[in-house]
C-alpha cells in the first residue's frame, strides 16, 4: 500500500526491473574485471552489454515457475537475450554474489533519496524553529504545567535530532556500501581477490572484510535501525502535534484543505490524521529492527532464513521512511501555530509555573531550601477557593517577610525564562551547519 504514495524514484528502485538490472550490473562489472585479468575472452562484456535495455522481468518470473531459482533463472534469460557470449558470465560466482552486492547498490541509491527528502524536512524545520523562536508557550512535564518554553526551540529539538539521524543513516549507507564475488564461502576458489576488487570498485563499492557466502547481516541491521530511528523521530514531532491539537489544549492544528472532512459523524471534527499516520508507520519501521537483528546469524557459512524477510524488509523500510519525510516536511511546514491560545495557556494556572523562580529567589534571601519549598508549595496548592498563587504568595508571613510584592512581580516575567532560547536554537543550526 504504502508504494502507492510513495515518490516514483522509491517505487521504480525496488521494482522487478531496476532488480533485474542491478543483477545484470554486477554481472557485467565481474565479467568486465575477468577480461582485464585475462580470465574471460577479451570483449565479452561489450557483447552482452546491450541486452540490458531487453530484459523482461516476466519471462524471467515464468522461468523461475520451472527452476525454482531466480538467479539462474535471470542468468537462462541473459543467455536467451546475448547468445553464446553469456556463458562467461557468473564465472566462479554464487548466487549471493550477485544478490548482496546488488542489494549495495539499490540501498545506496535508497539512502540517497531518503536523505534528499531528510535535507529538505530539514530546512522547514529550521525555518520554522527560526520563525517561532520567540513565541512563548508553557513546557510540560509528565503532561502538567511545568515552566515557559518557546515553540521554536521544540522545532529547534526536531531539527537537532534530525541532524542526528542523517549522520546515522550516512553511516549506515556506509556500512552498506559493501559487496562480494567471493564464491560459495567467500574464499576465492574460483575467482580472484583481485577481480572482485576491480569489479566493486567500478560499482562504487568496498569488498566486505570477512565474508561467508554472504555480506555479513549486521550491516543490514545497522540500516534498519537508521531508518527506525529517524522514523521515531518524526514520531516525536507527530506525538507533539497531536497534544498541541487536543481540544482543550488548542495550541496548534494540522493544515485543514478545502473541501476536507475529519468524520463521517462528526462534520465539525479537525482530526490530527497526518500526526496520527506518522506515528504508525513509525511503529512498521520499529517493528523490522528484531527481523534485521536476528537475521545476523545465520548457520554456518550461510542459510536462507534471511532472504525472504529482507525482500520484503529492505523495501518497506525505505520506501515507508521514505514517503514519512515527505509528510513530516509537509506537515511542519503547514502547522497552523496558535499563539494567543498558547498565551492563554501560559496564564492557565494563575502563576505556577513561576514557582521555582520564587522558590530560587527565597533561597538567595536567605531561607533554608526545604523551609522556602515548603512555603511555596503551601501556596501553590489551591484549596478551591479563587485566591490565586501570586495572592497567597504576598499574604504568607514567611513569603512576604522576604519578597515585596514589587519583588514578586518581577519574578513572574516570561522573558527571563526565555532570555537564552535564542542560543538554544543558534546552537542547534550552528552544529548542523558545522557538520555540514
Amino acid at each position: 500500500m504504502i508504494a502507492r504514495y510513495t515518490h516514483e524514484a522509491m517505487t521504480a528502485l525496488w521494482s522487478d526491473q531496476s532488480r533485474y538490472r542491478a543483477w545484470f550490473d554486477v554481472e557485467l562489472a565481474a565479467c568486465r574485471a575477468m577480461e582485464e585479468e585475462d580470465v574471460v575472452p577479451a570483449g565479452t562484456a561489450d557483447v552482452v552489454a546491450p541486452v540490458r535495455d531487453r530484459i523482461d522481468a516476466h519471462r524471467i518470473d515464468t522461468i523461475e515457475a520451472t527452476t525454482r531459482h531466480d538467479v539462474i533463472a535471470f542468468l537462462t534469460h541473459i543467455e536467451e537475450l546475448a547468445g553464446p557470449s553469456a556463458r562467461w558470465l557468473h564465472l566462479g560466482l554464487t548466487s549471493s554474489d550477485i544478490l548482496d552486492t546488488s542489494m549495495a547498490l539499490l540501498v545506496t541509491h535508497a539512502c540517497n533519496l531518503i536523505l534528499g527528502e531528510a535535507e529538505e524536512f530539514a530546512l522547514v524545520l529550521r525555518r520554522r524553529a527560526d520563525e517561532l523562536r520567540d513565541v512563548a508557550m508553557v513546557g510540560r512535564t509528565h503532561g502538567i504545567h511545568a515552566e515557559p518554553t518557546s515553540c521554536g526551540v521544540t522545532f529547534a529539538l526536531w531539527y537537532a535530532e534530525l541532524q542526528r539521524n542523517m549522520v546515522r543513516m550516512r553511516r549506515a549507507r556506509d556500512a552498506m556500501s559493501v559487496g562480494k564475488l567471493a564464491g560459495a564461502v567467500g574464499t576465492y576458489a574460483n575467482v580472484s581477490p583481485q577481480v572482485e576488487a576491480r569489479a566493486l570498485a567500478a560499482l562504487g563499492l568496498r569488498p566486505e572484510t570477512v565474508a561467508t557466502q554472504v555480506v555479513q547481516r549486521d550491516r543490514y541491521a545497522e540500516l534498519v535501525f537508521a531508518v527506525a530511528q529517524m522514523a521515531s523521530g518524526i514520531e516525536k514531532m507527530a506525538v507533539t502535534i497531536r497534544g498541541w491539537q487536543r481540544t482543550e489544549v488548542g495550541e496548534a492544528h494540522e493544515p485543514f484543505g478545502r473541501g476536507q472532512k475529519g468524520s463521517s459523524a462528526m462534520p465539525h471534527k479537525k482530526n490530527p490524521i497526518l500526526s496520527e499516520n506518522l506515528c504508525g508507520l513509525a511503529r512498521v519501521t520499529r517493528g523490522y529492527v528484531t527481523t534485521a537483528i536476528e537475521n545476523n546469524a545465520l548457520w554456518h557459512e550461510r542459510d536462507i532464513s534471511h532472504s525472504s524477510a529482507e525482500r520484503m524488509m529492505i523495501p518497506d523500510v525505505t520506501s515507508v521512511l521514505h514517503f514519512m519525510l515527505r509528510r513530516a516536511k509537509s506537515l511542519a511546514d503547514g502547522l497552523v501555530i496558535h499563539r494567543d491560545r498558547m498565551a492563554q495557556n501560559l496564564d492557565l494556572t494563575g502563576g505556577l509555573i513561576y514557582s521555582q523562580s520564587v522558590l530560587l529567589e527565597l533561597v538567595r534571601r536567605g531561607l533554608p531550601r526545604q523551609k522556602a519549598y515548603e512555603a511555596v508549595q503551601r501556596c501553590a496548592l489551591s484549596d478551591g477557593s479563587d485566591v490565586t498563587f501570586r495572592q497567597r504568595l504576598s499574604e504568607d508571613p514567611l513569603v512576604s517577610a522576604h519578597l515585596s510584592g514589587e519583588e514578586l512581580e518581577r519574578l513572574f516575567d516570561v522573558g527571563y525564562h526565555l532570555r537564552h532560547v535564542g542560543r538554544i536554537i543558534d546552537r542547534a543550526i550552528g552544529a548542523a551547519e558545522s557538520r555540514s
